[in-house]
């Protein structure tokens, strides 16, 4: 191996190893803010859901390199000061959070009505009936849409780099300035990202297998 793709490899290794780390807990964060948001856009009182509503049109509204900027060069003349690595991360749960909070919201009005009141029927309070018979039913028909999101997730965390998190782009832009080899440093970046994507839907796929109740949600 070259002395050039040697180097490319150690830069994009250690990239790899951010980009997971700025990943891992945005998908979460993000899939968490998601369903919290999304049960009060449905079930919440007035004010919550306006509230909901107007987050969710916010961050799905502006681009997330602007509130990435905002996150990390804005927020300073506030007095808020946060770290590269926080500010990306803060940056991609709330914005992961506002389009799971969608895909929630979809499916939570896809489960009939009369499950609610069923469970209301039987006892249960309002948190309860939600809690243990909406939203595990809805989260099964939103398991393919939040995954589309971890999907975009994966890729759009290259954007971190734009406020100095030096991970796979990052560090391979960095390496292509240097050697002014554009090219093959980011095809093999893309290669990455490929299988980091390819890994996520195998994952995905096997969790919508394991929750997959035979005959629900078809005719």
């Amino acid at each position: 191996m070259s002395p050039f793709f040697q180097e490319l490899f150690d830069a994009l290794n250690r990239g790899l190893i951010m980009s997971i780390a700025l990943i891992v807990p945005s998908a979460a964060g993000g899939l968490l803010t998601g369903i919290i948001t999304g049960c009060l856009r449905v079930f919440g009182d007035p004010f919550l859901r306006n509230v909901c509503n107007a987050y969710a049109a916010l961050f799905r509204g502006t681009p997330l390199v602007v509130q990435l900027f905002i996150l990390y060069f804005g927020f300073p003349n506030m007095g808020i000061y946060l770290t590269p690595y926080a500010a990306a991360v803060t940056g991609f749960i709330l914005c992961s959070g506002a389009y799971q909070s969608e895909y929630v919201r979809g499916a939570l009005l896809s489960i009939k009505r009369n499950q609610y009141l069923g469970a209301q029927a039987l006892g249960l309070s309002k948190f309860q009936s939600v809690f243990w018979i909406i939203i595990p039913q809805a989260m099964r028909k939103a398991l393919p849409g939040c995954g589309n999101e971890i999907i975009y997730l994966i890729k759009y965390s290259s954007l971190a780099y734009i406020v100095t998190v030096m991970e796979l782009t990052g560090e391979g832009k960095t390496l292509a300035t240097e050697y002014f080899r554009f090219t093959e440093v980011f095809a093999v970046i893309g290669l990455y990202y490929l299988a980091l994507v390819s890994l996520a839907i195998l994952i995905l796929k096997k969790m919508e297998k394991a929750v997959h109740i035979p005959g629900f949600g078809k005719g």
